[in-house]
């Protein structure tokens, strides 16, 4: 028999400084949710489609039609981020029938609209429109929020998950002026280390990494990376300088001299290790790096080679920032190495309050976390192991309530 609701489909294969907070918690519109095709109409624009084709696979392509918005949880200068809905095709194919089925499930998601239509916005934009979508169909990991999909008409979109613990600086701010508890934020910090070494090991360079493009889970147990509008491929030549937001800039993409538009300079991933660093004291000290500076003059500053204080903050930690945001960028340890100081810190932290080896819901770990998901998938797909469990127990109380009764059983016999 059929399941109810599965619908019989061909055997084919399946189909920047305003910050962008993807997933603040959302609260319906008055409105109600609303359709893309209810947009204000720009048919008078001159269409530029014909100088750019987009060169993505359709198999991240949604359809417009599939996705409604609600509330705006973000706007950036040339873009909007929503919480929305998105109606996905699921295939699944039944025990014992040839055909495949197909059927509609609607998923929560964040949805990052270009404020313009496709047919008005530039060709740079596009490009960047388009890395963003192909870096972020090529990333899967625990720690970084997952890629959706992409629409391209009438709008330019990219649909992540809904990730909805809020961002990391709305949190840090809701607790100021009491700094967070050590371990979490030790636990915080080893989260974004293995997402950016996921990353970096990848060839891939965030270069805007800041609490506000980190996101909580639900729990506020763990961290996801998110933003990717300024991330791109590490090349040996050269890239754009001063991209990301001066406050967590490396000083080694800040220039004294004039800049021509557009002007570039050499760099590496090690941009993102000092990012981190700033990131990692904010979270030891639950204050704003080079308060009391503006933007501009917290990013001169770093060239100065000046950077946070250290005061209060514990002697084992004190040398992993110091390293992380050291002035040459070679002297930076890489994300791997930050991993395994801060696992090392965090299960020592545990050591010493536990006085044993039971971190409760501490985040260490000495395997990857992709060792850790295949874990998790034997047991799910292996119900019988459990099963196994639960009758040898039921056996051995039942087993247990009968022996007495044997023996008294046995000795009126002798009798």
């Amino acid at each position: 028999m059929r399941p109810r609701g599965y619908k019989r489909a061909p055997l084919t294969e399946e189909p920047t400084e305003k910050t962008l907070h993807p997933n603040y918690p959302f609260l319906m519109s008055s409105h109600g949710l609303k359709s893309f095709d209810s947009d204000d109409d720009d048919s008078n624009l001159e269409s530029n489609n014909d100088q750019f084709a987009f060169n993505i696979n359709t198999k991240f392509l949604v359809d417009s039609k599939d996705v409604s918005i609600g509330e705006v949880i973000g706007e950036g200068s040339s873009s909007i981020v929503y919480k929305g809905f998105c109606c996905i095709s699921i295939w699944v194919k039944e025990r014992f029938l040839i055909d495949d089925y197909r059927f509609r499930k609607l998923i929560p998601v964040s949805v990052k609209v270009l404020s313009k239509r496709t047919c008005a916005v530039s060709i740079e934009q596009k490009k960047k429109f388009q890395r963003e979508v192909l870096l972020l169909s090529k990333i899967r990991h625990e720690n970084i929020v997952q890629f959706i999909g992409a629409c391209i008409e009438p709008k330019l979109m990219i649909l992540t998950e809904l990730v909805e613990g809020n961002t990391l600086q709305k949190f840090m701010l809701s607790t100021r002026p009491k700094p967070l508890d050590l371990k979490l934020s030790i636990s915080f910090a080893l989260d974004i280390a293995r997402g950016m070494e996921f990353l970096n090991a990848n060839g891939i360079i965030h270069r805007d990494l800041k609490p506000s493009n980190l996101l909580l889970t639900k729990d506020h147990e763990h961290v996801k990376l998110a933003d990717f509008g300024l991330a791109r491929e590490e090349t040996t030549g050269f890239m754009t300088c001063e991209a990301g937001t001066y406050r967590w800039m490396a000083p080694e993409l800040f220039s004294h001299e004039p800049l021509l538009i557009g002007e570039k300079k050499h760099y590496d991933h090690k941009v993102d290790v000092y990012s981190f660093a700033i990131v990692f004291w904010e979270l030891l000290t639950n204050k704003t790096p080079f308060k009391g500076k503006n933007n501009i003059f917290a990013a001169y500053a770093a060239s100065k080679n000046q950077r946070p204080s250290v005061e209060d903050i514990p002697e084992g930690v004190v040398s992993l920032l110091e390293s992380c945001w050291a002035e040459d960028p070679n002297a930076r340890p890489e994300f791997k190495e930050i991993r395994v100081t801060l696992t090392n810190l965090l299960r020592s932290l545990c050591l010493d309050n536990d006085g044993s080896s039971s971190t409760s819901k501490v985040n260490v770990a000495t395997e990857d976390s992709t060792s850790n998901l295949i874990q998790e998938l034997v047991v799910c797909d292996c119900p019988g192991l459990k099963m196994t469990k639960k009758k040898n127990k039921k056996k051995n109380k039942v087993m247990n309530m009968i022996v007495p009764f044997l023996k008294i059983f046995k000795s009126c016999i002798s009798k």
